[in-house]
């Protein structure tokens, strides 16, 4: 009877198995089917993807959206409460500090990056950033809950202004390094394109729900905001990890030119060896350019911008309007993605992509230097930075492929920190003159004079990046082309 019993037990046991196993391998294959539809919807923008490098990127995207989301949010809230405790008038002054200020960072990062491997790195940062900004949530609800304009506040205005500064320079110029570590030139071409696409849905979702929400729910502190921020630049490392540990090595496979050895073997370590492959070599100059001049162009749309969204609104009223202008951003740049614009690398090249850039931004000037308003301007903003991040960057990205580790890692540091610190110091003390014109030649004569001027310096500076897209573009289908390292 006992023997009789345990049988059935058995017998049922085995059936459950058995079904809890069949459930599984049904939801296993729904999954893979929703796998291979989504695969093949991305196949007519982006490429045919192996199945396991469709994972990848997909993969590589999360952790991507979860930096953007972040950064897009934090950069408005950068502004906003930078005019509120300090001026607006004083923005250009803090993008010029923002160069000072991220030295001592970059050096520390750059030792960082000699001691410890890039996934520990990806840990490192996100937990600075993550417990950081936890901590500033509380400093600056304090201080915009006082009304305060002491030294102290202003202080801190600035601290936080650079504090966010440094973040974009760092933690997407970190990723960025270690996706192009990992991918090789085939795979990056439909694979990046893919990565920011979903970025965009972390700088399209995060800016509006948590940037705008404490204007909603008449808040008059960004406490919430800043905390789920910190939250949230935390959940990065669990990402991380997640994707190193279930993705087939295989995958993680990186570019080796026929000549990456004997570079290694040349370069001295330090924190100087960045800035000496910089200007040792063309081809970086040539990225330093293109990242240069773009970001002199913009930082002058971007100042004019500020200070007229700041005319109409104030407090978490400007952090809800920047932050729809951050997500804006992001959804015409996933529409540019959605709707091909990825194809112009993809079937035009690198080169291609890169010298559209200064024709874009060209016409962009023209307008600025014609028209004259909050909505224009906001327009003007939003299609600048949509077009740079879903044309522009990825192909930018692609030029450290066929690259040393050191390149990738260290030069591309220098040229994402102070190329863009100070490309944007250099805009900003441009727009440092628009005061000293005002009160010379008055209000409108000094807008005007300060838009001539604009145009005098801006137009010139595009002819030359056009001429150094072109160079990049040569370059790199000559490197990939030949299996060999440029630097």
């Amino acid at each position: 009877m006992c023997g009789e019993n345990a049988k059935k037990f058995f017998d049922a046991f085995e059936i459950s198995a058995n079904n809890k196993v069949m459930a599984m391998m049904q939801s296993m294959s729904k999954n893979s089917q929703t796998l291979r539809f989504f695969q093949w919807v991305c196949k007519f923008n982006f490429g045919d993807f192996e199945q396991e490098e469709f994972k990848k990127f997909l993969r590589m995207g999360v952790i991507f959206a979860l930096i953007i989301g972040v950064y897009w949010t934090l950069r408005p809230l950068k502004d906003a409460v930078f005019i509120q405790l300090v001026s607006n008038l004083q923005l250009p002054y803090a993008k010029t500090a923002s160069v000072i200020a991220l030295l001592p960072l970059v050096m520390f990062y750059t030792k960082l990056l000699e001691k410890t491997s890039r996934e520990k790195m990806l840990v490192i940062l996100p937990t600075f950033y993550g417990l950081s900004i936890l901590c500033f949530s509380f400093l600056i609800m304090g201080a915009q809950a006082s009304g305060s304009t002491s030294y102290a506040v202003r202080a801190l205005g600035y601290v936080w202004y650079l504090f966010v500064e440094s973040f974009g320079s760092l933690v997407v110029a970190l990723f960025w390094a270690f996706a192009a570590d990992t991918t090789e030139p085939t795979q990056a071409k439909r694979g990046f394109p893919l990565v920011v696409a979903i970025g965009q849905f972390g700088g399209i979702v995060l800016p509006y729900t948590i940037g705008g929400m404490p204007h909603r729910l008449h808040l008059s502190t960004d406490l919430f905001s800043i905390i789920s921020l910190g939250l949230l630049t935390l959940l990065i490392i669990v990402q991380v990890r997640r994707f190193l540990s279930i993705t087939p090595k295989e995958q993680l496979a990186s570019f080796h030119g026929t000549n990456e050895a004997s570079l290694k073997k040349e370069q001295d370590p330090g924190f100087l060896e960045g800035f000496k492959l910089l200007i040792k070599n063309r081809y970086l100059l040539g990225i330093f350019a293109a990242n240069f001049i773009y970001e002199v162009v913009v930082t002058i749309f971007d100042f004019n911008f500020k200070l007229s969204a700041s005319a109409q609104y104030s407090g978490v009223a400007l952090s809800s309007y920047l932050s729809l202008y951050g997500s804006s951003v992001n959804i015409v740049s996933l529409l540019c993605l959605l709707f091909g614009i990825s194809n112009i690398t993809r079937f035009l090249g690198v080169g291609t992509a890169l010298a559209a850039m200064p024709i874009i931004v060209g016409f962009a000037l023209f307008g600025f230097l014609s028209l004259d308003s909050l909505t224009f301007l906001f327009g003007l903003m939003v299609g600048s930075k949509a077009i740079n991040y879903a044309l522009n960057g990825p192909a930018l990205k692609q030029l450290y492929i066929p690259t040393t580790p050191d390149a990738k890692f260290k030069a591309q540091a220098w040229i994402e920190t102070f190329g863009s610190r100070s490309s944007k110091q250099a805009g900003s003390m441009f727009n440092m003159t628009l005061s000293p014109l005002q009160s010379t030649f008055g209000a409108l004569a000094g807008k005007s004079h300060y838009l001539m001027l604009s145009g005098i310096l801006c137009f010139p500076l595009l002819a030359f990046w056009l001429l150094v897209a072109i160079f990049l573009g040569r370059a790199f289908k000559k490197a990939v082309r030949n299996n060999e390292v440029i630097c």
